[in-house]
């Protein structure tokens, strides 16, 4: 199967000296056409018809001593460009990284020794006929093997020692996985009753030695990551290897940090898989994957494509989360696709989550997922107490303010009086998210997309956080002309500029992908904030979830009603999940937690049934409502996008469309549309959609 090939197979024959070394998943180079390509080996001894017999040619060669692929992933890469109709050559791009397919040169540690030790007349001669290379072999004479960069010498006297036979050179690999197997003791698990309960039930399925699905359903700080540990030590004493995934790679490294303290002793890397990692990082870790020296991955959504050998275990933690889609070709869902891959290996898969997606928990509860409940916390400590704040009432208290209302400036003056922390959470970026005209009501708006222009303080731009398109701040309305045009909305940039108003002494950190520049920064200020270095910290989506500091005491969503209204019928499952992912970071250690949600509609059901802990309820409720007006997990949905630059003709198109449909599959589904798109304009390119549902 070529990268290139459009999606289509190829047929080739292997030649003599390539019998018996290429195998099902290898990476060859093939002829096609003109030229010469990379490509998979999909099937062997396949007969060809007659008729083509004489003109088939041979392979070039083959890339590497291995399969780059598993036999299990090749089913998989079907599996996903039929199910989420998608070219196979596109989804092997996705599945098989590029360092992979194109080959990055390996580092290597050249080192520098003696080779024959010189007699002091020999000693004598060199000298005198070359007293650079003397110096050179009485350092190595004295300090022994040494890297060829720490000498300070030049290249051409140390390739005429080695020339001459005195002296050698030994080149080692040097890998560049980020993290090593570690081989002290094990750490005892200490667990809880429903820790245990939970781990057990995970043990039967993985002795069973088939295919089965957990949901874990575990309140915020009930220790699911210490059952994840049980169950990757199980497989590995049994040979076996597993998968990680975690929702967001600014996660990754605080649960590596935490699986490597747990899995010590194991003699397996714990690889880490995420879109932050060079070209060498991720062909060092796929090529030791593919050896097996390395049996345990954690990563992001791609890292389910790992070449692990004997899968036996892959852990999806916070499964909920959106960030498991991925939204461009070849589209997928990462837990989805998690599942489906446990059942071609024959391995347990266990979907973790305190607030778990209605489709998972629609599965556990018809019985396709075995359903483990972990309700309390670690210690049996409280959940935080969450307070609901009526933004309607603080306009009028605060005089027009309405980042921050007089409970939650009060909350925090509290914490920093008692040297504790606070993570106040809005998920909207910049700091004020339009520019309007007071006079003829202009917005500033992305001429690329139908979306607002987000002002942006730190470095005076409008930038669409759409298609990335960016502009310098107008002085004048372009309309109408009129200086003074007005900030609507606010952002983390607004909300940051106000807390250290509020709060001059705190000591203040925002969080956010404008923030994130540096390769680095994420950990640095994660590692501040857990020594104590940081009293506020501020951000998006990225700190909502995942994260576990014992000192942090209040956790604030600021703007509750951003994720609310919105066109989407997941829009209330989402708000509920974040209003506990946000809640679950506070109260953490000895401390109880308090939770403040601002809001300009307090009696939603999701934030209603959020402060009163009510989880199961709020499912109930949902699927219920889901199944009245047709939506899944009760019927599936599929989504069909039209786009182009001319919008009569795209809407034309999807309408003529709808009507062949509408007479050809008449009965199979219900269509709804076409109808713009809720970004109706993206990238240039005009969008409608058509629903089916079925």
């Amino acid at each position: 199967m070529p990268f290139d090939g459009g999606g289509q197979a190829y047929t080739y024959t292997v030649p003599s000296e390539l019998e018996g070394e290429v195998d099902v998943g290898s990476l060859v180079r093939i002829p096609l056409g003109k030229r010469h390509a990379y490509g998979i080996i999909w099937e062997k001894n396949v007969v060809p018809k007659k008729e083509i017999i004489k003109k088939l040619r041979p392979i070039s060669g083959l890339r590497y001593d291995a399969p780059v692929l598993a036999p299990d992933e090749i089913k998989l890469c079907e599996w996903i460009s039929k199910y989420y109709v998608a070219p196979l050559n596109s989804v092997l791009q996705a599945v098989l990284p590029s360092a992979v397919r194109q080959g990055v040169r390996p580092i290597l540690d050249k080192k520098i020794s003696i080779a024959h030790k010189l007699s002091e007349e020999e000693f004598s001669k060199l000298q005198k006929k070359a007293s650079k290379q003397a110096e050179l072999y009485s350092e190595l004479s004295t300090n022994g093997e040494t890297s060829r960069g720490v000498l300070k010498f030049s290249a051409s006297v140390i390739n005429s020692l080695i020339k001459s036979g005195i002296a050698k050179e030994t080149a080692t690999k040097v890998s560049r996985v980020a993290n090593d197997a570690d081989d002290s003791p094990a750490p005892t698990l200490n667990l809880t009753d429903e820790q245990t309960v939970a781990l057990d039930s995970i043990k039967q399925s993985i002795a069973k030695g088939k295919y089965q699905t957990h949901l874990l359903h575990g309140a915020t700080g009930s220790g699911k990551t210490e059952v994840y540990i049980g169950a990757i030590r199980e497989i590995l004493s049994l040979g076996g290897s597993a998968i990680f995934l975690v929702p967001e790679v600014a996660l990754t490294q605080q649960t590596v940090d935490r699986l490597r303290r747990g899995l010590s002793g194991c003699g397996t890397q714990v690889v880490v898989w995420h879109n932050k990692l060079s070209a060498g990082e991720r062909f060092d870790a796929w090529m030791d994957m593919i050896h097996g020296k390395a049996r345990v991955l954690v990563g992001a959504r791609s890292g389910i494509f790992a070449p692990l050998k004997n899968l036996r275990l892959i852990v999806v933690d916070e499964e909920h989360e959106t960030s498991f889609k991925q939204s461009e070709t070849p589209f997928y869902h990462g837990r989805d696709v998690a599942v489906f891959r446990a059942s071609l290996c024959g391995a347990v898969c266990v979907l973790g989550s305190a607030t778990p997606s209605l489709e998972s928990f629609y599965n556990a509860q018809v019985g396709k997922y075995q359903l483990n409940r972990m309700p309390k916390r670690i210690d049996d400590r409280p959940l935080p107490m969450m307070r609901i704040i009526d933004m309607r009432r603080e306009i009028l208290r605060m005089q027009g303010q309405t980042t921050f209302s007089r409970p939650l400036l009060d909350a925090i003056s509290d914490r920093l009086q008692g040297h504790e922390q606070c993570i106040l959470f809005l998920n909207r970026r910049g700091y004020s998210r339009a520019l309007i005209c007071p006079t003829c009501g202009h917005v500033l708006s992305c001429p690329h997309c139908s979306s607002p222009l987000t002002y942006h303080r730190t470095d005076q731009t409008m930038l669409c956080h759409l298609c990335g398109h960016a502009e310098s701040v107008p002085t004048r309305c372009p309309e109408c002309g009129e200086e003074d045009l007005r900030k609507r909305g606010f952002g983390t940039q607004r909300a940051e500029e106000l807390l250290a108003k509020f709060f001059p002494d705190a000591k203040i950190v925002r969080l956010d992908a404008d923030a994130m520049s540096k390769k680095n920064e994420f950990k640095k200020i994660l590692s501040d904030f857990r020594e104590g270095k940081i009293d506020i910290l501020l951000g998006t989506q990225m700190i909502a979830k995942g994260l576990d500091f014992p000192r942090v005491t209040l956790a604030a969503l600021i703007d509750a009603d951003v994720s609310l209204h919105v066109p989407d019928f997941r829009a209330a499952e989402r708000t509920f999940q974040l209003l506990v992912q946000v809640a679950g970071r506070a109260g953490r250690g000895q401390l109880d937690g308090e939770v403040i949600v601002q809001t300009f509609t307090p009696y939603a059901d999701p934030i209603q049934f959020a402060k009163r802990a009510e989880f199961e309820d709020f499912l109930e409720a949902e699927l219920k409502r889901r199944k009245e007006f047709g939506y899944p997990p009760h019927r599936h949905i599929i989504r069909h996008i039209f786009r182009g630059r001319d919008e009569r003709r795209v809407e034309k198109t999807a309408e003529r469309w709808a009507e062949f449909l509408e007479q050809h599959a008449h009965g199979l589904f219900e269509i709804r549309g076409p109808a713009p798109c809720p970004t109706g304009k993206l990238q240039d390119n005009f969008r409608f959609h058509i629903w089916y549902f079925c």
